[in-house]
């Protein structure tokens, strides 16, 4: 599964070997025995990437399968559209986890992109 860590001015995103559902699962038990409060809602997740990247067309044969939507923005990016769960401490918070479950060749490329693309989130 895709972790993907929203905070107030930073995005990471994490290949995890865990079920997305075990995960989260264990998301709501410590939500509970902590008293505090979740949010979860099935949504999307987006972030850029530049048209320059070397794997756009690895990218964009994951689009043509309809497991990533890509959109272009500009002349330099590329928005990438993740389907999957968010997950939040409240309904309007824009802090939060988004995780989806994709097939492990898309994981492992999107997390590769990660760690090698200057990544920013929409």
């Amino acid at each position: 599964m895709l972790k993907l860590t929203y905070t107030e001015n930073s995005f990471t995103l994490e290949y995890l070997e865990v079920a997305l559902e075990d995960w989260v699962n264990q998301r709501v038990t410590l939500a509970l025995h902590s008293a505090t409060n979740i949010y979860i809602e099935a949504s999307q997740a987006a972030f850029l990437l530049p048209c320059e990247s070397a794997r756009l067309v690895d990218l964009e044969k994951l689009n043509q399968a309809n497991i990533v939507d890509i959109c272009p923005c500009d002349a330099t990016t590329v928005e990438v559209i993740l389907k999957g769960t968010w997950i939040a401490a409240h309904q309007e918070s824009e802090v939060g986890i988004f995780v989806t479950s994709l097939s492990k060749s898309a994981e492992l490329l999107l997390e590769g992109l990660a760690k090698t693309e200057q990544f920013c989130y929409v």
